[in-house]
C-alpha cells in the first residue's frame, strides 16, 4: 500500500522537464507530503499522445457506497476489477515522487527512495469522476527492501519504461510482473535493541 507519497522541486523539475509545451498558466504542482484526496501533478499523454501532459488530479477514486477513496489498486487483481479495467486498460499515468511513505507495526513512517535517481516513478491510472480526474497508485506485492516495513508497495517504473508503461498492453503485463528495484529507506524513529 501506498498511503502518502512526497514531491519536491526537483521532482517537479524532472516532470516539467518531460513536458515539451509545459502551460505556465497552469495551477501550481504541491509540493510536499501528498496525502489521499489532495491533489498532486500526474504524467498523463492524452487523444494523440505525442507529448506528456502534467495535469493536477485528485488522489483516490470515490467509492460508491462507503466514505472514503480508494487510492490504491492491486497489480494483480486491477484487471479482474469492474471498477478499475477500463481505467487500467487505457488511461494510463506515471506518478513521480521524490520518495512514497509506508508505516510500520508499530506506526512509525518509513520514506523509501531510489538510492540511483531523485525521483520515483510510480505506475498508476485515472478516471474523471463528477468534475475532476482521479488518479490511484498501483502496488505489488513488496520486494525485500520494503517487506521489513509492509507486505506491499507501488509499482516502479524505471525512467525508460514510462513510453511503454502508458501505451504498450504487452509492457503493461510484464510489468505487473516485474521485480521491484531495490530501495534506500529512512524513518524518524526506529525501535533499537540492547540484545
Amino acid at each position: 500500500m501506498c498511503g502518502r507519497f512526497h514531491v519536491d522541486d526537483t521532482t517537479v523539475h524532472a516532470m516539467e522537464k518531460m513536458v515539451r509545451d509545459l502551460d505556465r498558466r497552469m495551477q501550481k504542482i504541491c509540493t510536499g507530503d501528498i496525502f489521499p484526496s489532495q491533489t498532486a501533478g500526474i504524467l498523463v499523454r492524452r487523444d494523440d499522445g505525442k507529448a506528456w501532459e502534467l495535469e493536477n488530479m485528485r488522489w483516490g477514486f470515490a467509492q460508491y457506497h462507503k466514505k472514503g477513496r480508494l487510492i490504491n489498486a492491486r497489480a494483480e487483481t486491477a484487471l479482474e476489477r469492474k471498477m478499475f479495467r477500463s481505467s487500467v486498460l487505457h488511461r494510463r499515468c506515471v506518478i513521480a515522487a521524490k520518495h512514497f511513505y509506508e508505516w510500520d507495526a508499530q506506526k512509525n513512517k518509513v520514506a523509501f527512495f531510489r538510492e540511483e535517481s531523485p525521483v520515483v516513478y510510480m505506475a498508476g491510472f485515472y478516471n474523471r469522476f463528477a468534475d475532476a480526474d482521479c488518479f490511484i497508485i498501483l502496488t505489488t506485492q513488496a520486494n525485500a527492501s520494503v517487506c521489513p516495513v509492509h507486505e506491499r508497495m507501488p509499482l516502479i517504473l524505471d525512467e525508460g519504461e514510462l513510453d511503454d508503461w502508458v501505451f504498450d498492453g504487452r509492457f503493461m503485463e510484464y510489468a505487473f510482473r516485474k521485480k521491484m528495484p531495490a530501495l534506500g529507506r529512512v524513518q524518524e524513529y526506529e525501535q533499537q535493541s540492547l540484545f
